[in-house]
């Protein structure tokens, strides 16, 4: 498994795979944002998007490649205030269905930590659907459980879910 971080121009390169995965990751029922069933162009979109703030330097995305296909990703958002440059927000961790259980998640989740750590990032922070299997992986890498916020996403399906909140100190 190659687990590698995206220029601009790889990002361009790799957005129909990413999109595959995004389409994967929510139809399999992960909350990142999205409803199901997601159509592939719209994840296309949603990834070139990110392209320019990959560019500007504020996402930084890793993926993981089995060696046929992108099987994972994950994403750090840095904040454009200047009083918040020590911290970033981790999105959009997701495996594909087939490639889960074998520590991928664990993996691309640390790969982001570190490249926090490098960066000088002190304080990561994320929000995850409450009582999912990612809650697990957090739980398990040592980050602190910050509270739990009601009926804040609607998860693929479109029923509100509560939300919560993680932090992780780095260094």
């Amino acid at each position: 498994m190659i687990v590698e971080r995206l220029d601009e121009a790889q990002l361009a390169v790799s957005v129909g795979e990413l999109a595959e995965l995004m389409v994967d990751t929510v139809d399999g029922g992960a909350s990142i944002g999205f409803l199901a069933p997601m159509d592939h162009a719209s994840a296309v979109v949603w990834w070139k998007e990110r392209a320019a703030e990959v560019a500007a330097g504020q996402w930084a995305v890793w993926t993981a490649y089995d060696g046929r296909r992108v099987v994972g990703t994950v994403s750090l958002a840095f904040p454009a205030k200047p009083n918040s440059r020590h911290r970033a927000e981790l999105v959009k961790l997701m495996v594909h269905r087939e490639a889960r259980g074998r520590g991928l998640g664990r993996r691309l989740l640390g790969t982001a930590e570190e490249a926090a750590v490098g960066a000088g990032i002190t304080l990561l922070h994320l929000d995850t659907e409450t009582d999912s299997l990612a809650e697990r992986l957090y739980d398990s890498a040592g980050w602190t459980r910050a509270g739990v916020i009601p009926d804040y996403a609607a998860d693929p399906g479109g029923v509100l879910r509560p939300t919560t909140l993680y932090y992780k100190r780095l260094g």
